[in-house]
């Protein structure tokens, strides 16, 4: 099988990464890309900026492969989603040349004459990856490797709090986006909610926030299943400077009263009523008169197109099980990531990887630098160089951001993040007469109630 490709599913910044290594390692390589251009998803985000600057936004090999051409690399700065695409990711597409195909979308990924249950002559098989063209044409790549960088910025969690859609969600879809907003004029004088604490929910708010300061009968709620706001975006506990200064902007623009926020509401069900929505929680709290949603509570894998391939996935994260346990923000609500490599990343299907951000399933935690690595590392793996393969070359820096289900339920801080900056009743106090909108049931009013490169920097087939 040596003299057939190495397919990469999806043309993001991790899978041009792995194809610049192999390149650079003089092997056969072919990018398989959904969309009609290169890094499609990250045009999808382009308004958005990210968290890590220039020198950690560009990988190794590509610059190898671009600076014969007169690229130079940008040496500071942090680009939207749509100047990484223009400065880095396109050109970078451009000099992979015919090895990338677009407007092709892997439909599935299996080995040749076997499916999942056969094991005789197994690994001796290619792979034989399954595509659908614009025109609507199958066909079939084989392939002695695949490496799967499709991200899951194609499969956004839904608004429900059990993971799976409220009631009524999907009839409310003309009202909910789970993208973050960028024109937001167009809200003026209406009552909008924000679903999540992420990265993601920080930014919504902070945009919409702004809203607020030229029209001040615009209405933001912030609503959180936490009883807690301690763990909004990391705050000043987060190394990166630009994801640092999100979480406290975030914080301050809740302490000013701009946003509202009402902690420890579970969405449950979505109702229309009387030409709005109504948005009532699993203990019976109700937030009315809701004009748009924005469900912003992460991402998870798309691993439909894998039915085939035998896989080794964490049952909780749906991430590479190899590096679930260095990951889970179960158990690391603060604190550093390591990196990984393909010795973490190695699945029982001989020849398979999953990189990027789909690499980390539902943990919130990856950086686009992560990526870079799994690329050299898988790479290297894949050109025979055991030694590079084995290698760590990337610290990483602390995310400060705090998870996992630890305090899911507590009604204060706890954790190693910033302290509550705001209460459901002081939220109250300061939205005056625009929270009447917020109902408790008399039943639970006297009860206590107290966002990244991460799944931004993934791509899709």
């Amino acid at each position: 099988m040596s003299e057939l490709p190495v397919v990469v599913i999806g043309a993001g910044p991790q899978g041009l990464a792995v194809a610049a290594h192999l390149t650079d390692r003089g092997n056969d390589v072919i990018v398989v890309e959904r969309g009609a251009g290169p890094a499609a998803a990250v045009s999808e985000w382009g308004h958005v900026r990210l968290f890590s600057g220039w020198p950690e936004l560009t990988d190794t090999a590509a610059r190898r492969l671009l600076e014969p051409t007169g690229w130079t690399a940008p040496p500071s700065g942090y680009p939207t989603g749509a100047e990484w695409v223009d400065q880095y990711l396109a050109p970078l597409a451009q000099a992979l040349g015919e090895r990338v195909r677009y407007s092709t979308t892997v439909t599935g990924v299996s080995r040749k004459g076997r499916d999942r249950l056969v094991d005789s002559g197994r690994n001796a098989q290619p792979f034989v990856v399954h595509t659908l063209d614009a025109g609507g044409e199958d066909g079939r790549i084989s392939a002695r490797a695949v490496v799967d960088a499709s991200g899951t910025w194609s499969l956004p969690n839904p608004a429900g709090a059990d993971g799976l859609p409220a009631v009524g969600e999907k009839r409310a879809a003309s009202q909910i986006s789970y993208r973050i907003p960028q024109e937001v004029s167009g809200y003026a004088g209406q009552h909008l909610v924000v679903i999540g604490s992420g990265h993601s929910a920080a930014h919504a708010a902070l945009r919409l926030s702004e809203l607020v300061r030229r029209r001040p009968d615009t209405t933001v709620t912030w609503l959180m299943r936490r009883r807690t706001t301690a763990h909004v975006a990391g705050g000043a506990a987060d190394e990166l400077p630009e994801r640092a200064a999100l979480g406290s902007r975030a914080q301050k623009v809740v302490a000013s009263g701009l946003v509202g926020v009402v902690t420890g509401f579970r969405v449950a069900e979505f109702r229309h009523e009387e030409g709005a929505l109504t948005i009532a929680a699993e203990n019976r709290e109700q937030v009315t008169g809701v004009s748009q949603v924005f469900a912003l509570t992460g991402f998870r894998p798309d691993v439909s197109i894998l039915s085939e391939l035998r896989l080794s996935l964490d049952a909780s994260l749906e991430a590479v099980a190899g590096i679930a346990a260095e990951i889970d923000p179960n158990i690391h609500s603060c604190g550093s990531v390591g990196a990984t490599g393909a010795r973490e990343l190695i699945q029982p299907e001989e020849g398979f990887f999953i990189v990027g951000a789909k690499s980390y399933g539902r943990a919130p935690t990856f950086l686009a630098l992560t990526g870079f690595e799994q690329a050299r590392s898988v790479a290297a793996h894949l050109a025979g160089d055991e030694e590079a393969a084995e290698s760590r070359q990337l610290v990483l820096p602390d995310t400060g951001v705090c998870g996992g289900s630890g305090d899911f339920d507590a009604g204060t801080g706890g954790s190693c993040c910033a302290a509550p900056v705001l209460q459901l009743g002081v939220a109250r106090e300061r939205l005056g007469a625009a929270h009447e909108r917020i109902e408790l049931s008399a039943s639970h009013t006297d009860q206590p109630v107290s966002l990244t490169d991460s799944t931004l920097t993934g791509s899709h087939s």
